[in-house]
């Protein structure tokens, strides 16, 4: 059998190089929650585009049946095959609740919202979702946010208000008579909910296999809005139009979430949602320089409160001596400071792999962030 260290608790010093603050465990799941936030922010000023030419609620169903279809696809080739991956049978439920959430209720709430809301306005906005997400994980799972955490998402909050005032209707938010966001804000702000409680229901399941988690959730989405808009009446429009929505969704929706997924799994909840963040601002881009559409001093000024809280959460390091407890279980990995475990005989020595581990006790100080291996107490 061929063997690594697991049969003790250990304690690593502070200082040693596999406890560098500077290492691939921390800079992969950046990239992934980055990569995650360009391609949905990107998709708000073309589905703005998209939702002009057909119904909200069919829009929404393409978006996803292409992101499903598209990641089943790629899964297909990648295992030459398509097997049910193995999911613990406590996690279905969270992956259902995610689904509901994420990818039924959510997208027909912002195709509702950019029909009466400028793209740019409505991309702004979706920074809320950064904001409800770090509130349900403070409050649910218990995640640890320290001071700039928590200012920064108060100036992504005070971006939002700016917003809303009466002054900011100029900018292009709400629709109809009346003062502050009106109804089509609202719908992005229910939307940023939708997702907040998508986001931590799928931090649940995080450690299963990416694709899998966002091709379902594609897929059964997909479906969902689909059959809910073929009951009430609406029709497919031009096969050019249905590629556009599809291919939209795969990149950004599809794609998008698997990256997302991968970011959870290393950064957890609170803290992928903040480098998420970064979403809104492609999409205010794209729509003001791409689209040219009229901003307002609001909206700049909202730019900088919602750019300065970005700036604290992508700047934020966390450290300190903390304890593993003994768990088990099954992801992708490499034999790292927390991956020191046996092998049967014939295993090939080919690294990252997956398989089901037992994490011994372990002591150590190293930068980390609340992911699958650190979601411990704080004093």
């Amino acid at each position: 059998m061929r063997y690594r260290d697991d049969s003790h608790a250990r304690t690593l010093p502070v200082n040693s190089p596999v406890n560098s603050p500077v290492n691939a465990a921390i800079k992969a799941p950046v990239l992934f929650a980055l990569a995650a936030a360009l391609l949905f922010g990107a998709s708000t000023p073309f589905a703005k585009l998209l939702v002009g030419s057909m119904d909200p609620v069919l829009l929404a169903g393409l978006l996803y049946l292409g992101s499903g279809l598209g990641l089943t696809v790629i899964r297909a080739v990648r295992d030459r095959g398509l097997g049910l991956p193995r999911l613990p049978a406590g996690e279905w439920r969270w992956l259902a609740g995610a689904i509901a959430f994420g990818g039924v209720i959510a997208p027909v709430l912002l195709m509702l919202g950019l029909a009466t809301t400028t793209a740019s306005s409505a991309s702004l906005l979706l920074n809320l979702e950064a904001v409800l997400t770090a509130l349900l994980a403070w409050v649910w799972f218990k995640e640890n946010a320290d001071r700039r955490i928590v200012l920064g998402m108060a100036l992504i909050v005070a971006g939002g208000v700016v917003l809303g005032l009466p002054a900011g209707r100029s900018a292009g938010i709400g629709g109809g008579s009346g003062h502050g966001l009106g109804l089509g804000g609202l719908a992005v702000a229910g939307a940023c909910l939708c997702w907040a409680l998508d986001n931590n229901l799928t931090r649940k399941v995080s450690a299963s296999d990416a694709l899998f988690i966002a091709g379902t959730k594609g897929l059964v989405a997909g479906a969902v809005n689909l059959a809910i808009a073929f009951a009430l009446g609406r029709q497919l429009p031009a096969p050019l139009l249905v590629g556009s929505a599809m291919g939209l969704g795969l990149l950004s929706y599809g794609i998008s979430l698997a990256c997302f997924v991968l970011a959870l799994r290393g950064l957890g909840t609170a803290r992928t949602g903040a480098y998420f963040s970064t979403a809104p601002f492609v999409g205010a881009a794209i729509a003001v320089l791409g689209f040219h559409e009229p901003t307002s001093p609001a909206f700049w000024g909202a730019s900088a409160l919602m750019a300065a809280g970005v700036w604290l959460h992508l700047t934020e390091h966390h450290a300190h001596e903390h304890t593993h407890e003994p768990m088990t279980h099954a992801h992708e990995h490499v034999h790292d400071a927390h991956h020191q475990h046996a092998h049967p005989d014939g295993w090939d020595g080919v690294e990252p792999h997956a398989h089901e581990h037992t994490h011994a006790p372990l002591t150590h100080t190293h930068e980390h962030y609340p992911d699958i291996h650190h979601r411990h107490g704080h004093s």
